[in-house]
């Protein structure tokens, strides 16, 4: 491990794990010799490492609430860092030794301070709370969050609900109807709405109900047992369900709302550029990939670009991974940053003398999970597994799985939650785009990745144990990922390519992938230029100087925008990825003579558009029946204007001389003279 790396303080874990071959390694970067109980009988092996400033990692994450509290109770200035080595590395009962992977972990953590942070926004919540839900459940619970929060209690059944002699909220009657907004600004639309009779003796009586009452709040406890009024329930902040017959649900929720007071931060998942965006033109839909992907109803459509709520998106970045643009930008982490984390793990792990490396990507809370479990009651990980934790899974595309091929992966196996198989479709569209990438370069896809959606660690385990794919390159690639999402996809694929000996230039995509080119029927091609104009990504260019149309394929996102906006529909999309040096340079799909001014001899139009244009006017219309008024459709516009004036001056009024304009003066001398004012427009 590199200085850069900062120091590393390991353990053992009272001599539970080996870690002799990766110690070896570390060398200098060591803050201590590697301990035994560095939580416990060796603390003062922290302190003192943490006294002396700079950036540490601490490798383990068990105790890492009281290495904090010893560094805040010591006022220590140190950047600390903790990585697990012990679950993910140290703890297995598969045959090789864990030290690579160890290494490939702490140079990940250490590697991950120079990343770039997502940008946050502040979110405010006063505390105002609707309780919605059924009977004595959901008034229990508002009485237990009336401590923390400002509550307003809606019941959708009543019937086994007793009142308490002291209220200290308001209750009502109400079935929700419509929900909108996120924590902090929530919007709530009630039908059968009416307030709770002071009187009511036995079960609660109501005022004469009304439709279509509409409140705000902060927060949303939905015990009602119905269907969701939202999107992905489960990532919108501010909203909390559970079922009235889940006691411990309930119980988590009424602590869980409870806190939730104050001002919050939350990243911004998505960057959003509009001026690449492919999704409409001049009221024609192009792309929509993102709008689909979004699980979570964040992403809409206004004005022909595309809107992201924030405060609703809960990052799964489906959108990112799908966008053929790079218009939306995934922010948790950046894309480079990714790319570069991918390339550290592997590559660390192979330069320690790992062999066989299988991507682990997972989620932090889910996989984390599993791989705990497994590493506690069942074999662990086996060594050449490479755990990576990102924020969702979803997020990786393409082109971080060709990355992960270059960076010398044998084969990359995808977690998922379970809970979340609705936002899998665009991963899945992704993993199916890298596996003909790879067929279509000359290597076996069998076997290279696998989706695997579990909350069971034997099925994680026996995944990883089925994982077995040769070798893809001779030897691995690094390069540096900078660019947009179109470039560091490119590069990446272009380098693969470059990689595998034999390969053809042409790869054939399946439907709907971010590559390809046209076809354009030139017959019926009228050179009208409107999918030049269409087009966002600048693929389609046109000539000022005579009539012409050019491709740049690699700028090509199949968008199809082209496809919707030609009036002639002679266009079609077709998929593929081209890795010849010309893809980037502009060829030209379809050209025709100039037709030339007959008056003036300068060039305009199509000379085919012009003789069309003349077979269907010349003697059918009666605007071109003489042979003069036909010659005038073979003019530039300014001979052609020029050729009428001559012919008759008044053409542009239709109406002869211009009367004279009429005055002040001129009404007031009719007026001097007896004349009406009828009388006065009659004789001028």
């Amino acid at each position: 491990m590199s200085a850069s790396h900062g120091r590393v303080l390991i353990c053992n874990c009272f001599k539970t794990m080996s870690l002799e071959s990766a110690a070896d390694q570390l060398s200098g970067d060591l803050a201590a010799p590697v301990c035994t109980e560095l939580c416990r009988g060796e603390i003062a092996t922290f302190e003192t490492a943490v006294a002396e400033g700079g950036p540490l990692v601490v490798a383990c994450t068990q105790e890492a609430p009281l290495f904090m509290e010893v560094a805040d109770e010591r006022d220590a200035a140190a950047d600390l860092k903790f990585v697990n080595i012990r679950e993910t590395a140290g703890w297995t009962e598969h045959r090789g030794d864990p030290g690579a992977k160890i290494l490939a972990l702490l140079a990940d953590a250490a590697g991950q301070s120079s990343m770039t942070p997502a940008t946050v926004k502040e979110i405010t919540s006063d505390g105002m709370c609707l309780v919605y839900g059924a009977g004595q459940t959901a008034l229990d619970a508002a009485l237990a969050l009336e401590d923390t929060l400002s509550v307003t209690l809606v019941l959708n059944a009543w019937d086994d609900v007793l009142l308490p002699p002291v209220l200290p909220f308001p209750i009502y009657r109400g079935r929700l109807k419509q929900l909108t907004g996120s924590l902090g600004g929530f919007d709530v639309t009630l039908d059968d709405y009416a307030a709770m009779l002071p009187s009511s003796r036995g079960t609660p009586d109501f005022h004469l109900p009304r439709d279509g009452a509409r409140a705000s709040c902060s927060l949303v406890v939905d015990l009602s047992g119905a269907d969701a009024p939202i999107t992905a329930p489960g990532k919108r902040n501010g909203y909390f369900r559970a079922a009235p017959s889940d006691t411990v649900g309930v119980e988590r929720i009424v602590r869980e709302a409870g806190q939730m007071v104050g001002t919050f931060e939350k990243p911004i998942y998505v960057a959003y550029n509009a001026d690449i965006c492919a999704h409409e033109h001049a009221g024609k839909i192009g792309c929509s990939k993102c709008l689909d992907a979004c699980p979570a109803g964040a992403l809409g459509s206004a004005d022909g670009k595309i809107t992201v709520d924030t405060g609703i998106c809960g990052g799964c970045g489906s959108c990112s991974a799908t966008c053929p643009t790079g218009a939306i930008d995934y922010q948790y982490p950046a894309r480079p940053d990714f790319m570069t984390r991918i390339q550290t793990l592997i590559g660390a792990y192979l330069d320690a003398g790992g062999d066989a490396p299988v991507l682990l990507i997972h989620e932090a809370d889910h996989g984390m999970g599993l791989i705990n479990a497994l590493a506690r009651f069942g074999k662990g990980l086996p060594p050449n597994v490479v755990p990576l934790s990102t924020h969702a899974v979803t997020s990786a595309g393409h082109d971080a799985l060709v990355t992960a091929f270059l960076a010398g992966a044998h084969a990359v196996v995808v977690l998922a939650d379970p809970k979340k198989t609705d936002e899998l479709p665009p991963l899945e569209a992704e993993v199916s785009l890298t596996e003909a990438l790879l067929s279509g370069l000359g290597h076996s896809a069998a076997g290279r990745i696998k989706l695997v959606a579990t909350h069971d660690p034997e099925d994680l385990e026996t995944a990883l144990a089925e994982t077995d794919a040769p070798r893809l390159l001779d030897a691995p690639i690094r390069y540096s990922p900078v660019g947009g999402k179109r470039d560091i996809a490119r590069m990446a694929i272009a380098t693969l390519h470059r990689a595998s000996p034999g390969a053809p230039e042409i790869i054939e995509l399946p439907e709907r992938a971010p590559y390809g080119r046209i076809q354009v029927d030139t017959e019926g091609c009228t050179l009208c230029l409107a999918c030049v104009s269409a087009c966002p990504a600048g693929a389609l260019l046109d000539n000022p100087d005579r009539p012409q149309v050019s491709f740049i394929e690699s700028a090509c996102v199949q968008c199809g925008l082209c496809q919707t906006t030609c009036p002639e529909r002679v266009i079609t999309l077709e998929p593929r990825f081209n890795t010849a040096a010309g893809a980037i340079r502009p060829v030209v799909i379809h050209e025709e003579e100039p037709a030339e001014c007959v008056s003036c001899g300068k060039p305009f139009g199509s000379r085919s558009t012009i003789e069309r244009i003349k077979s269907q006017l010349a003697g059918k219309h009666h605007m071109f029946q003489s042979e003069q008024q036909v010659r005038l459709i073979e003019m530039c516009d300014d001979c052609r204007i020029q050729a009428q004036w001559d012919a008759d001056p008044t053409f542009a009024s239709g109406a002869g001389d211009r009367p004279k304009p009429r005055t002040t003066e001129d009404y007031l001398d009719a007026e001097s003279r007896g004349l009406s004012v009828d009388d006065f427009l009659k004789d001028n």
